[in-house]
């Protein structure tokens, strides 16, 4: 039998001591698979004292993670840390320039540095492996890189964030405001105690960038996305959704345009009948729009300690193999520079919901507003609730009335436009709502 791969874990989280458990438990399964045992040495973390609900003491302690990359003992690293900084960046780098393979989870390093990473690793001619760094247990990493290397793109969209997915479904299934979602999410643990990261889409973003890069070739840049979170969306827009045959879902969504590369992370409706709007609770999901094939959609966990594990261990098992491959499927110094599609230039439809005031000329207003910038409508619904009942003798309240609007396909700079328009004509209160479609 050859010499085991020997293993040191920087990062003893719910991720690294999965990773150590599920290595243990696996030996005899992963000896089958990969004709080597795979063993962890050493670990480290920020506390030896800390409970893990997990018997470490066998395994070698290293007092700090840039220390056990550059141990002589291990012949890979696992980088569970997180961050994009030191000591993840650091002790990342000191493994890949030792010519030591790196395991990785970490989006935001990648996301900040992982053309530099994937730069040393390729002159090091070793493995920068990170299938765990998006969407957990899904292996959307591997089929990008190799399962698909032979096709072309068009289009890369999923559920990057099971906190958000959580929320949306429980508020529509269960008529729940977001308030009141979030709080039942951090008590379960789905969100963190400051969730802002999660629920502003700024997770989704870097998970995107990923993405992007290994489907387009573009060097990585998280600044080129646009992003925008669920806070602002409300039982209404649910239950319009639902009306319309829609279901709202936070995607990213990554898109080859003529004006370039599209990327956008934002509340989204889909149809009902679609792969994603199926996809509920914390699970994520990936839609690949590969040219020669019908739309493929991965779905599974995205989070959680054995799921993101499981993708750790598969990337050891690579490693032991003998596979490397290029970190993004091609060789970094051919990764482009991202041309950054603007998101005035979108197009798509539109969901609109405006609190249009009942009086005289305001239909009249909107519709002239919405011309002006060429915008058709595929519908219009005006909901008339308590303020219907408190009508003045001309038969209007005067009181904000839900409009809601579904748009054919417009351009971003159309819509905004035509509701600056429309805040400038004092015919609404307070801000237009506005939704994204994504057609399958």
């Amino acid at each position: 039998m050859a010499e085991p791969l020997k293993v040191g874990v920087a990062g003893l989280g719910t991720v690294g001591t999965s990773v150590v458990r599920l290595l243990e438990d696996g030996r005899d399964k992963l000896i089958a698979r990969c004709g080597r045992p795979i063993e962890v040495v050493a670990i480290t973390a920020r506390s030896r004292a800390k409970k893990r609900g997990a018997d470490l003491k066998k395994y070698r302690w290293v007092a700090d993670p840039l220390t056990l990359a550059r141990d002589p003992s291990i012949d890979v690293l696992v980088e569970v840390i997180g961050g994009a900084g030191d000591p993840a960046k650091a002790a990342v780098e000191a493994a890949l320039a030792a010519g030591k393979p790196v395991v990785t989870a970490n989006k935001a390093l990648l996301a900040r540095h992982g053309q530099k990473l994937a730069s040393l690793a390729e002159r090091r001619g070793v493995a920068l492996n990170f299938e765990a760094a998006v969407a957990g247990g899904i292996p959307v990493i591997k089929t990008l890189r190799e399962g698909l290397n032979g096709n072309g793109f068009a289009r890369i969209y999923g559920i990057l964030n099971g906190t958000c997915n959580y929320i949306l479904t429980r508020m529509e299934q269960d008529r729940i405001g977001f308030a009141e979602c979030l709080s039942e999410a951090q008590r379960l643990g789905y969100a963190e105690a400051d969730p802002t990261f999660d629920i502003e889409g700024h997770d989704t973003a870097q998970k995107l960038s990923i993405l992007a890069s290994l489907a387009f070739g573009t060097k990585l840049d998280p600044d080129a996305i646009y992003v925008e979170g669920i806070s602002s969306i409300t039982l209404a827009d649910l239950d319009a959704a639902e009306e319309l045959g829609y279901r709202v879902k936070l995607l990213g969504v990554a898109v080859k345009t003529e004006a370039g590369i599209e990327q956008r992370v934002h509340p989204t409706m889909v149809p009902k009948d679609s792969a994603i709007a199926q996809v509920m609770g914390v699970t994520n999901a990936v839609t690949i729009d590969a040219e020669g094939l019908a739309p493929i959609t991965l779905v599974g966990p995205g989070a959680g300690g054995m799921a993101t594990a499981s993708a750790v261990v598969a990337d050891l098992a690579d490693i032991a193999r003998g596979v490397c491959s290029a970190p993004f499927g091609r060789p970094a110094a051919r990764m482009t520079a991202t041309r950054k599609a603007p998101m005035q230039h979108h197009e798509g439809g539109y969901y609109i919901r405006l609190l249009a005031r009942d009086r005289p000329g305001t239909a009249a207003t909107i519709a002239r507003r919405l011309a002006q910038q060429g915008i058709s409508l595929e519908s219009i619904v005006q909901r008339h609730g308590a303020a219907a009942e408190k009508r003045a003798p001309s038969g209007r309240s005067g009181e904000p009335v839900p409009v809601i609007m579904i748009t054919y396909a417009t351009s971003e700079d159309a819509v905004r436009r035509a509701l600056s328009a429309v805040r400038r004509d004092r015919v609404i209160s307070g801000q237009p709502q506005v939704i994204r479609i994504e057609k399958n």
